[in-house]
């Protein structure tokens, strides 16, 4: 069954890429793809950034032509959550589209946030995380309008509502498409372990009237459950079996037609101004299905900060939005896949034989180095230029980087945006990410070091507590003092009560992008050899918080840019070079 539905998986993603990629660049026909593709970002800043790598997408034509492409910022203040965004988001293209929004198939991508799990996706946004396929090579937004291309000419007008760091593959049986017709809430619903469906959202079934066994399956939802215990799985009859074997269907993606997407707007004007983080999944599909009661309201043990009035907004959620229906698509041969973490990242574009069949993932995606030893090391290279003597070793990403000559990256390290000089050796287990930043009318580099298994969010309520965080499997208490730092004088960037990896101090500001990698590759190595690491004196030290908030944008383009045209040379010359032998 499985080795089959691999199989199915892999000619149907097969299909649909070469089915956006025939789009690509070029002007789309009505119904022949969406009418408005909205993302979302956290603040004014993300959705300056987001619409700047828009606009050059399109201008290098990688991605369909003729359509508009909207970024919506949260407003500021508070965090909302996915739900929060999700409903400012019909309001701005209620106010900007007014009745016409009735004729329009939309998809809404949420991409806010800063991406602390993987730090790589957290200045230019998880939505336009590089992914190891495609020629243009593509990142998350592509493969999102791709996995979801045929959606548009099978549905009502609507808007269908997704997340941008997951991928789902799916196929459905031939001549036959998924259908978006239904009014409500219509969700596409995963196969998965008891053990997944406690970190995600499981639907309860009706009864079907006719048992059957099938790729695809139209039901209706009695009742959502939000990251639910397998006992309340069980005591909600949420559980299935097939060949002896017990699963849930997870949540993944759902749609709403036009008329619900009014009534979320209604709501909106109930429970303004937003004052607590709402979700989209868990606030609003918790009130939905013949089952629903108001008492998951009350429970707040899945919310990461309990807030003032989140209960109340809740209770508004339910009475708007009860009595409306919840439809669910069964996916029966799909596999969702997260791609949020750093411990993902590397696993599934290194390690995970399936996904590399099923999407199609190359070892070297956009790049210029020596495929064979990434192919036996399985090791994946990026938009990024290697000299021929450079070793990537076992299970290694590097990405939008230059490496020089006898370059070494060590096991199960991620290598972002940087430019290594000649003859270095990168650790394994190390995550280094180079930005720009604009800091006292200069522009400078930054190059944040973590482990790979760093908790960047783990957090102490004073720097005197700084022994709690851990880097690179030090204390950071004890790495301050390796760096010949005085500990009084760490500061922490932002809300000094929440003293973190992600806001710590301790990153050198360097005028050079190569020599700021070397910096901060003396700092870890320091760490790991225990020897001490001197910085020049009046170095200024700055956190990832703060590098973000002052980040160069266009520099860092500018780098990408310079990259994507010297592999651009060189595949042409090798082409030419190819062509002439022929």
């Amino acid at each position: 069954m499985a080795e089959r539905g691999n199989v199915h998986l892999q000619k149907s993603t097969k299909e649909k890429i070469k089915k956006f990629n025939q789009l690509r660049g070029k002007e789309v026909q009505t119904s022949e793809f969406w009418d408005l593709v909205v993302i979302t970002a956290v603040d004014e800043d993300q959705r300056s950034a987001y619409e700047i790598q828009i606009t050059e997408k399109l201008e290098r034509k990688e991605l369909p032509l003729g359509i508009s492409y909207h970024v919506f910022a949260d407003p500021p203040g508070c965090k909302i959550g996915n739900g929060g965004s999700t409903l400012h988001s019909l309001q701005f293209l209620h106010d900007k589209y007014g009745k016409s929004l009735s004729g329009f198939k939309v998809i809404l991508i949420h991409a806010g946030g800063f991406s602390q799990r993987l730090p790589n996706a957290s200045a230019l946004g998880k939505i336009f995380t590089a992914l190891p396929l495609g020629k243009p090579l593509y990142q998350m937004l592509e493969l999102k309008l791709a996995m979801y291309v045929d959606f548009p000419s099978h549905m009502k007008p609507g808007i269908l509502v997704t997340c941008a760091d997951d991928i789902e593959l799916y196929s459905v049986p031939d001549q036959e498409n998924i259908v978006f017709d239904k009014s409500g809430f219509t969700a596409l619903a995963h196969p998965s372990p008891l053990s997944v469906g406690t970190t995600h959202g499981v639907f309860v079934l009706e009864p079907a009237e006719t048992p059957s066994i099938c790729d695809m399956e139209y039901r209706n939802c009695s009742q959502f459950l939000h990251k639910p215990k397998i006992e309340k799985m069980r005591i909600c009859n949420a559980v299935c079996k097939r060949e002896g074997e017990e699963f849930v269907y997870t949540d993944s993606t759902y749609y709403v037609d036009y008329g619900t997407a009014m009534t979320l707007l209604t709501l909106l004007s109930e429970i303004s101004p937003l004052t607590c983080e709402i979700d989209a999944y868990g606030d609003f599909l918790q009130a939905l299905g013949r089952k629903a009661t108001v008492d998951y309201t009350e429970n707040t043990a899945n919310v990461t900060k309990k807030e003032k009035g989140l209960v109340e907004i809740r209770r508004k959620i339910f009475r708007r939005l009860r009595g409306t229906a919840l439809n669910v698509i069964l996916l029966n041969n799909s596999k969702f896949y997260h791609v949020g973490t750093t411990e993902e990242y590397l696993f599934h574009f290194t390690a995970d034989p399936c996904l590399r069949e099923e999407l199609g993932l190359l070892s070297a995606a956009f790049s210029v180095c020596d495929l064979e030893p990434l192919e036996e090391t399985r090791a994946c290279v990026m938009h990024s230029i290697l000299h021929p003597t450079v070793t990537v070793s076992q299970g290694s990403v590097v990405e939008y980087s230059r490496l020089d000559t006898k370059v070494k990256v060590g096991t199960r390290s991620i290598i972002s945006g940087c430019w290594i000089g000649t003859d270095i050796m990168v650790p394994s287990d190390t995550f280094m990410h180079s930005l720009s930043v604009n800091l006292d009318g200069k522009t400078g580099f930054v190059t944040v070091v973590f482990g790979i298994q760093d908790d960047l969010k783990r957090n102490v309520s004073s720097p005197a507590d700084m022994k709690a965080l851990s880097l690179c499997k030090v204390n950071l208490e004890d790495c301050v003092r390796l760096w010949g730092l005085c500990l009084e004088r760490i500061r922490f960037s932002g809300d000094a009560s929440m003293c973190s990896l992600w806001n710590a101090c301790i990153f050198p500001l360097c005028s050079d992008l190569k020599g700021s990698f070397e910096m901060s590759l003396g700092m870890v190595k320091a760490l790991e050899s225990g020897t001490k690491f001197t910085l020049p004196n009046n170095t200024t030290l700055t956190s990832l918080q703060e590098t973000l908030q002052n980040k160069n944008l266009e520099e860092m383009l500018k780098f990408r840019k310079e990259l994507y045209e010297d592999i651009l040379r060189v595949n042409l010359r090798n082409s030419v070079t190819t062509n002439f032998i022929a």
